[in-house]
């Protein structure tokens, strides 16, 4: 099983923040939460900060844990870890990702967002409603 922590940051506007994949080539162009693989002998928020960090040049701040969710691809099975988050220094440059965007959570619907993500979603919009 691959191991991932994803970050479902929010600002002052309550919108959340979403990247478009862009590999692997089945899902590319689907949208996510970022985040990426936890690493040997790292914990999921530290994988976090380092991730989000290295894909968006950014610092988070992790407040809570949300949801885990696992879904079974056909490169193998994955378990998201999904904490909420806030920015708390830089400036978003998206590095790893075809878009980005700080999106209403009614409009998280128009998005076509990975398998594994779906839950995280439906978690959120009942949680942040």
């Amino acid at each position: 099983m691959i191991d991932v922590a994803a970050a479902v940051m929010v600002n002052e506007a309550r919108q959340v923040f979403i990247a478009q994949r862009n590999k692997p080539q089945e899902l590319a162009g689907m949208w996510e939460f970022p985040g990426g693989k936890i690493e040997e002998g790292e914990s999921p928020k530290e994988s976090l900060i380092r991730e989000i960090k290295e894909e968006l040049g950014v610092e988070i701040k992790i407040t809570r844990f949300i949801t885990e969710s696992i879904y079974q691809y056909n490169f193998g099975k994955v378990r998201i870890f999904a904490y909420l988050a806030e920015l708390s220094s830089g400036e978003i440059e998206v590095k790893e990702h075809n878009a980005a965007s700080w999106v209403d959570l009614a409009e998280l619907n128009n998005y076509q967002f990975v398998p594994a993500d779906v839950e995280i979603v439906d978690q959120i919009k009942e949680e942040l409603n």
